[in-house]
């Protein structure tokens, strides 16, 4: 059975770059290789920050997509292992405060 990662990185510059891979480590060699993406090739070196394992590809991509909406407070949250601090670091996609109606 082959396993399917989604993982963190961070780059030199400081931010945090998604992914998805079958093949952590030689993903992670790719990306240091300026072989990675776009993104990470502009902003070597990079170094893993987060992964974790899932049964599917599509479990794992489900998870990729989920930590490309989240702010930067709560992946560092991932991160650390602070998963008492995610819940309290979800943010809303409306600035609108939740009394206020639309167009008000």
């Amino acid at each position: 059975m082959s396993e399917h990662l989604a993982y963190l990185l961070r780059c030199a510059d400081g931010t945090l770059y998604v992914g998805l891979t079958d093949d952590l480590e030689g993903r992670v060699a790719e990306h240091q290789e300026g072989l990675g993406s776009d993104y990470t090739r502009r902003r070597l070196p990079v170094a893993l920050a987060w992964s974790d394992r899932f049964a599917t590809r599509e479990d794992a991509a489900a998870l990729e997509r989920q930590l490309k909406g989240w702010s930067r407070a709560k992946k560092e949250a991932l991160i650390r292992g602070d998963f008492a601090a995610l819940p309290a670091l979800a943010r809303r996609r409306s600035a609108r405060p939740i009394d206020q109606e639309p167009g008000q």
